[in-house]
């Protein structure tokens, strides 16, 4: 059993983000939370067999065990598993609506996101008893932020190095493209 298959047996169905075709193509709409109201879509998606896409902070926080001082218990919004013809990819997305959230805050959602992936290869491996299992994928990180404002050009902040650390996240405003093959791309 794969990896994505593990994964969606593992996941509630409401906390999977399904995917669309369009025209022939793969993409995913991912959308922020109730009282956010916004929206972005990644096209170029894998097909549904090869990657799952997981609202990461519909898991409880776990603020009743950590006390948080660290932001321990925060989360990025969506997670991403993909295994591809030629990468296996976990991509961790933090999304703001505007210029909200410092980059300390972000650096920690997307802590927390690895740290949920984390807690899921340890329980396809204890209890789906999988040794391997998410034990090969290559970590990428992204914050969108300005997701509400239209009508300008998308911007990319390319980091000086791989987006392979939360702390040398990709950054990306105003969104009004977005390719996975783009997130996903190392330097």
């Amino acid at each position: 059993m794969s990896d994505i298959a593990i994964l969606k047996e593992m996941i509630k169905e409401t906390a999977i983000v399904a995917l669309e075709n369009r025209h022939n193509k793969m993409q995913v709409t991912l959308t922020e939370a109730p009282p956010a109201n916004y929206s972005i879509t990644i096209n170029g998606m894998p097909d549904d067999d090869n990657v799952i896409v997981i609202k990461a902070d519909a898991f409880n926080s776990p603020k009743t065990v950590f006390k948080g001082k660290f932001g321990e218990c925060k989360r990025a919004d969506f997670v991403i598993v993909a295994d591809t013809e030629n990468k296996k990819i976990i991509l961790c997305i933090e999304m703001k609506g505007g210029k909200g959230g410092s980059e300390t805050e972000i650096i920690q959602q997307l802590k927390g996101a690895q740290c949920f992936v984390a807690y899921c290869r340890e329980i396809g491996q204890s209890f789906w008893k999988q040794q391997n299992f998410l034990t090969d994928y290559m970590y990428r990180f992204v914050s969108i932020r300005e997701i509400s404002i239209s009508k300008q050009k998308t911007r990319t902040e390319r980091p000086t190095s791989n987006h392979d650390r939360p702390d040398r996240m990709l950054k990306i405003s105003s969104p009004n493209y977005l390719n996975f093959n783009h997130l996903i791309a190392g330097r």
